[in-house]
């Protein structure tokens, strides 16, 4: 596969993605007139979709893709987009993929509500289709994405986050999610244990190293692409892998001097120092470096599979996680 994009790496499921968004619509529906209006308000907003892509791959290259495929795509589709919505309340954000977000447009409290809603609607679906073994895979996929979030808070307060600290928080805050996508799609086709053990270690080391991108781009000058000011994290005061490297590789007095710059201020200038520090440092380089390595790994855990397209795509799909400007 050439073309490292997600229409070209989504190819080998392009029938079973069309009958995913079908049924992703179809799940958001209420007789609820404002819960309907949001839910289509959230369907015009198209996003990558790189989850419900994970589960069905990871289904087909453990299998298959059949029913119970569906509903874990769904169920983690619905809580990601739960997650959004609450995250945008959470961070007063007023877009969201070039839209207005939820909350600016319905405001707060129908955001939050509207959060709880996809999150319930996503574990009705489940016990419906009694799929009980992803109900204990999701449930607590939710704790600990609360705990790295609140974990990456707390460390944001003190300014005090190691590169130990950093993996345990960007392990549960980011990778648990895609570490479950490809646990569900293994679950759902195939009884074999090794198969869901190697799904669920190439999703987390994919999301690992899908994250450390994320954070690269913030010091890029990419990320302004989807609407992300560039240095943001810094303007929120997180602390992510290319500055604590940086700091680690500095006089106690410099490092000292760069947190006090995060603490006091986030204007423009102190911003870009920021920037230009990490770079001269070269804490952008060695981030690269822990994010190629991480998504060697990933394809490793894939050796155990028969050669087909489906995991010629999920090894695109790495390089694609790597290699995106945005």
């Amino acid at each position: 596969m050439t073309r490292r994009d997600l229409s070209e790496i989504s190819k080998p499921i392009k029938t079973e993605l069309n009958r995913f968004n079908e049924l992703f619509k179809d799940s958001m529906k209420s007789r609820v007139g404002l819960v309907d209006l949001i839910a289509r308000y959230i369907i015009r907003q198209k996003g990558k979709k790189i989850r419900p892509l994970l589960v069905l791959l990871s289904a087909k290259v453990a299998g298959g893709v059949n029913d119970r495929t569906y509903r874990g795509a769904v169920l983690v589709e619905l809580l990601h987009t739960a997650t959004l919505v609450h995250d945008d309340v959470v961070d007063n954000a007023d877009k969201r993929r070039g839209f207005w977000s939820v909350n600016k447009i319905f405001k707060n409290k129908a955001a939050v509500l509207m959060g709880d809603y996809l999150l319930s609607r996503g574990l009705m679906i489940a016990i419906e289709g009694k799929d009980f073994d992803f109900l204990g895979t999701i449930t607590n996929t939710v704790k600990r994405m609360s705990e790295g979030e609140l974990l990456q808070i707390q460390k944001t307060r003190k300014l005090d986050i190691d590169e130990e600290t950093y993996f345990k928080v960007i392990s549960d805050k980011t990778a648990s999610l895609l570490e479950t996508c490809c646990e569900i799609g293994a679950l759902s086709a195939s009884d074999n244990s090794e198969y869901h053990k190697a799904m669920r270690h190439f999703g987390e080391s994919i999301g690992i190293a899908f994250q450390i991108r994320d954070d690269i781009l913030d010091y890029e000058g990419k990320a302004k692409l989807i609407g992300k000011p560039v240095g943001g994290d810094i303007k929120e005061k997180k602390i992510t892998l290319p500055l604590i490297y940086s700091l680690n590789h500095v006089s106690n007095g410099e490092a000292s001097s760069i947190r006090k710059m995060i603490k006091n201020g986030n204007n423009k200038d102190s911003v870009r120092e920021i920037i230009d520090f990490v770079r001269r440092n070269d804490g952008i380089n060695y981030a690269l470096d822990k994010a190629h390595f991480y998504s060697e790994k990933a394809k490793q855990t894939l050796k155990i599979f028969p050669d087909s397209q489906s995991k010629i795509a999920l090894e695109a799909l790495v390089d694609f996680v790597i290699d995106r400007k945005n």
